[in-house]
């Protein structure tokens, strides 16, 4: 079967004269390939290489006789189970569909501003894509020759900051003592620390948020709680920050969350045993897998999320992605300044590291 790369519509590369000035200017975001074939080793996307937890399962099963009620448009549940989970109250707690969903809806409530929001040069493409949606300025502050975020350089005036920590695509932390720094400094405006990887190896800044009301977190259950395909995502910090979500939230849909994404969601977060077991292991792995890059010539990032972001010396990124392609192993490609060099790929199950490490050997050995 063939791996032919998604082709876009070709309809996506034309306007219509019923479009809006808006539609017709946007970017929009590219989501990672996500190819419909057999026996594919798909290492591009930063999924969970371990099925969700059996209690997940199970409430799922449990909520399929309940599809003709809608769902609770608050989801109680979950900003219960949550705040339980971080020691803080409800009114704390912010739920959508997808953290995609609550990052939008921050940049909305409370980055668009009169003053440029700030994130750095080279993190989740989905920003900017945020911002000439919603018609908000920006300014990109460059990584570190490291590739790291340096926040002394987010000491300027501004609408807002945002970054992802660990930063995406390059898995590179920031200690929490230096968003506290941020913070200390940055009073007027909003911080919103994108925290999608926090679970495999940063430390979360939720513990900052009873002393910033100015800090928002936003996580998701898609990585490390293997719910990828359930879209669930949630935002913590004040109440006051809370409610300006809520507000756009329940001007644009008042029931983000379906009765079985709720269901499993109050799951997967309640077993922590499952949780910390497949953490683990993903831990593990990804300590193997960039041990075994780096003898095979490799130069790997820092890397303190389910992924590792790398670059060979003597061969092309793009080449390297292609031969992998060939033998049905499929990892992201960047092609942008500063990063085209590089692969980003997913720290997998060890089977699929092993024959991705294989697949690497045949061809820089």
């Amino acid at each position: 079967m063939s791996l032919t790369p998604n082709r876009p519509d070709e309809k996506s590369n034309m306007t219509s004269r019923y479009w809006s000035d808006v539609v017709r200017d946007l970017s929009p975001y590219s989501p990672g390939e996500q190819p419909k074939i057999a026996n594919l080793i798909k290492l591009n996307t930063n999924e969970n290489p371990y099925p969700p937890s059996p209690r997940v399962l199970a409430a799922i099963e449990g909520e399929l006789g309940n599809l003709r009620l809608y769902p609770d448009p608050n989801s109680d549940r979950l900003r219960e189970a949550l705040a339980e989970h971080f020691r803080l109250s409800p009114d704390q707690i912010f739920v959508g569909n997808g953290s995609d969903e609550v990052l939008a809806h921050a940049f909305l409530a409370l980055l668009a501003q009169d003053e440029p929001v700030l994130f750095p040069d080279i993190t989740y493409s989905f920003y900017p894509v945020y911002c000439g949606l919603y018609g908000i300025d920006f300014e990109e502050i460059p990584l570190t020759d490291q590739f790291g975020i340096r926040l002394a350089d987010y000491r300027r005036t501004n609408g807002g900051i945002i970054f992802p920590n660990p930063n995406a695509p390059t898995g590179c932390a920031v200690p929490v003592t230096e968003i506290q720094k941020l913070l200390e400094h940055n009073t007027e405006s909003v911080v919103v620390v994108d925290e999608a990887y926090v679970d495999f190896g940063a430390e979360s800044a939720v513990s900052l948020v009873n002393q910033y009301p100015n800090l928002l977190i936003v996580q998701t259950l898609s990585k490390s709680r293997s719910l990828a395909g359930l879209r669930v995502g949630y935002a913590v910090g004040d109440p006051d920050l809370i409610e300006a979500l809520e507000r756009v939230k329940n001007s644009f849909n008042s029931y983000p969350l379906d009765r079985l994404a709720i269901a499993g969601a109050v799951e997967a977060v309640a077993d922590q045993s499952y949780f910390e077991q497949t953490r683990q292991a993903i831990l593990t792995t990804r300590e193997m897998l960039c041990s075994e890059l780096v003898v095979l010539g490799f130069e790997v990032l820092p890397s303190s999320a389910n992924f590792v972001f790398v670059r060979h010396p003597k061969y092309d990124a793009a080449d390297l992605q292609a031969g992998l392609r060939v033998r049905h192993i499929i990892v992201r490609h960047f092609d942008r300044p500063r990063i085209e060099q590089f692969l980003r790929i997913t720290v997998g199950s060890d089977e699929h590291c092993a024959s991705l490490l294989g697949a690497l050997r045949e061809m820089v050995c």
